[in-house]
């Protein structure tokens, strides 16, 4: 501080006129000590002001290149200082540097995942000793060890194809399953029957021009609705066999040819004397469509639009599109019909023609049109008609379900399969799905596993296609305060659905669905995923929902009036 003072002096003494004596001896002084201090303060903060000096030669400012050495103005030394000096960075504020911290953290924190962090800091039941483990889970891994396999001494030829049947997914076909199940639920009907159809068919014109069709399989059909069910090995998207029907063979391909865009002629699709083994019935529903049974682009999207559909909608589209009032369409009617229920349907408003690779709807085939409506197109379709035509349908893809589980020698399948196929659409995730099975399978093993036949399974199919109506009865007994039990469901199944359903089969869904095993049902639960399961995942939104949580915002708050504007 003393520096200091010595530098003011001089100023102070030119000032007042004073001579070096008096100004020394002024330092006493708290009058000029004061004006002293703010002179001083003044100087220094006119200096530091100074920012970047620059140098005037020529009519040319030139920045300076190094720092100004110390002046001496009116006896104060002036030190020049640079700031950015070297385009450095500039340092932040703490404010600042807490702020962006806070930031990049909170963004790490969104990236974590929790799951498997909690998993990784739990610790297991399984990690136990042997000798502090309860009896009770001791039998438990005896109990599924014996689900999973037979003693040698009882082995049979059927546990053996079962072992090979239900062998463990690897990590490959888990991903491959996972990828599959997405483009179920988000693709467009495009890309879903380009992925799941393994045929193109070769025809040649009279004029020897070759043309090619994509077809799907009964088989391929039922792949293409069920989650979780694997395409075969080699075939893919745009991946499919050729076949030749006046050959009669097929070859494996994975060249990506061009589609002809043109509906191939009903007659002139296959060779009758060359059909493909689909493993059908020979009243199959699927031969309406075609006498070769296969399923063309637009028989698929007409099949999802009837498999999505309630009888009840197509009643009242039929009534509303009846013009005279007889209860008949006509074949100008129907296509009417069609098209409305088909752009409600989630598949069909979202389904675009791709001229590209021929997947372009083009009505209903002639060969179901002449099933309909005859030969000349001139005859009524009922309603009666077209919702048997919907019951043989559901039916057949029932069939189908049925026997891809395998059933034994007297047309059994597992209580476990059965519960499975309840599950497919049920969008459990995998951990809670395994424990439902596990509880089944549990329940119904050896001597108490009685089986699932096809007429039961069929029944119960049946009791849901009520199942809004089993809905509103459930409902009604719940608000009354009754517990829903298998004699109450029976009884709802009979009154509501007029289907008996049989005790075992009751008591396999009871034991699927009651998870804390008290007797009673949880018809929330129960009748969500029995919904899905009518609806096969038809009728889900194919988006992730960001597009319409958007929506929805904007919505809100154009509809919505300002707070301040109720003032």
């Amino acid at each position: 501080m003393s520096g200091i003072w010595l530098r003011v002096l001089p100023v102070l003494a030119r000032n007042r006129g004073l001579t070096g004596s008096h100004a020394i001896g002024i330092l006493g002084s708290s009058t000029w000590s004061s004006l002293a201090f703010r002179l001083c303060t003044q100087k220094v903060a006119r200096l530091h002001s100074i920012k970047k000096p620059c140098v005037t030669t020529d009519n040319t400012v030139q920045r300076n290149t190094k720092p100004f050495p110390p002046v001496s103005c009116y006896g104060v030394l002036q030190v020049c200082h640079y700031k950015s000096f070297g385009h450095e960075k500039e340092k932040y504020s703490k404010s600042k540097t807490v702020f962006l911290s806070f930031i990049g953290i909170m963004f790490i924190v969104c990236l974590i995942d929790w799951d498997w962090v909690k998993r990784w800091w739990t610790v297991d039941a399984a990690s136990m000793t042997e000798a502090d483990r309860p009896k009770e889970e001791e039998e438990e891994d005896e109990d599924d060890n014996s689900l999973e396999s037979s003693s040698e001494d009882t082995e049979t030829d059927e546990d053996v194809k079962d072992k090979k049947k239900k062998k463990r997914v690897g990590f490959r076909d888990r991903k491959i399953i996972e990828y599959e199940n997405r483009i179920r639920a988000y693709s467009t009907p495009d890309k879903i029957f380009r992925y799941f159809a393994t045929y193109k068919l070769i025809q040649r014109t009279a004029s020897g021009v070759e043309r090619t069709e994509v077809f799907m399989t009964p088989d391929d059909f039922l792949r293409a609705l069920t989650p979780g069910m694997q395409q075969p090995e080699g075939l893919g998207l745009d991946q499919f066999k050729k076949y030749d029907p006046k050959k009669g063979k097929s070859d494996l391909t994975a060249e990506v040819d061009d589609i002809s865009g043109e509906m191939l002629e009903e007659e002139g699709r296959m060779n009758t004397s060359n059909k493909l083994e689909l493993a059908l019935d020979e009243d199959s529903i699927f031969y309406k469509l075609g006498s070769s049974g296969l399923i063309s682009f637009s028989d698929f999207i007409f099949l999802l639009t009837v498999l999505s559909t309630s009888r009840r909608h197509f009643e009242i589209a039929f009534r509303m599109f009846d013009l005279n009032g007889d209860g008949d369409v006509d074949y100008e009617e129907f296509d009417k019909v069609a098209t409305l229920i088909r752009n409600q349907t989630s598949i069909g408003a979202r389904h675009r023609d791709h001229a590209n690779t021929g997947n372009t709807f083009k009505g209903v085939n002639s060969a179901l049109s002449t099933y309909f409506f005859g030969q000349t197109l001139r005859e009524k379709l009922t309603i009666e008609k077209f919702l048997f035509f919907q019951q043989q349908l559901q039916q057949e893809i029932l069939s189908l379900e049925f026997r891809r589980k395998g059933p034994n020698e007297d047309g059994l399948i597992s209580e476990a399969d059965f519960a499975e196929l309840l599950l497919a659409y049920g969008g459990y995730p995998p951990n809670k799905k395994a424990r439902m099975l596990k509880r089944v399978k549990k329940a119904f093993k050896g001597e108490t596993s009685q089986g699932i036949s096809r007429d039961d399974y069929l029944k119960f199919f049946h009791f849901l296609n009520n199942i809004n109506d089993v809905d509103t009865a459930l409902t009604f007994y719940h608000i009354a305060g009754a517990s829903i039990d298998p004699a109450t469901l029976k009884h709802v199944a009979k009154t509501v659905a007029h289907v008996e359903l049989s005790d075992h089969v009751v008591n396999v869904v009871f034991t699927l669905f009651d998870d804390n095993n008290d007797g009673q049902l949880s018809n929330r639960e129960f009748v969500a995923v029995m919904k899905n399961r009518l609806q096969r995942g038809l009728e889900k939104p194919k988006d992730t929902g960001f597009v319409k949580l958007i929506v929805s915002m904007f919505k809100c708050a154009g509809e919505t009036k300002p707070v301040l504007l109720d003032i």
